[in-house]
């Protein structure tokens, strides 16, 4: 029997939702695995894809992945 719960979960525009997860500075300095200051910095000077919330800035995971993949194209 298909448990639902195992099956991917697509949003409404057609991206999963891992695709569309909102991180924070912590997520994204672990998946990175650097420092939380260095995401701090990259996202205040607009080289990590970033959005600010009041005083909380915010990732989307793909957003990540897509910038991790076009930096390894360049080096």
């Amino acid at each position: 029997m298909n448990d639902a719960s195992t099956a991917p979960k697509v949003n409404f525009d057609g991206t999963s939702s891992s695709d569309s997860e909102i991180l924070t500075v912590l997520d994204v300095a672990r998946f990175l695995r650097v420092p939380k200051s260095t995401v701090y910095k990259l996202a205040r000077l607009g080289q990590l894809p970033a959005s600010k919330i009041g005083k909380h800035w915010r990732f989307l995971r793909r957003d990540i992945h897509d910038w991790m993949h076009h930096r390894t194209k360049q080096d």
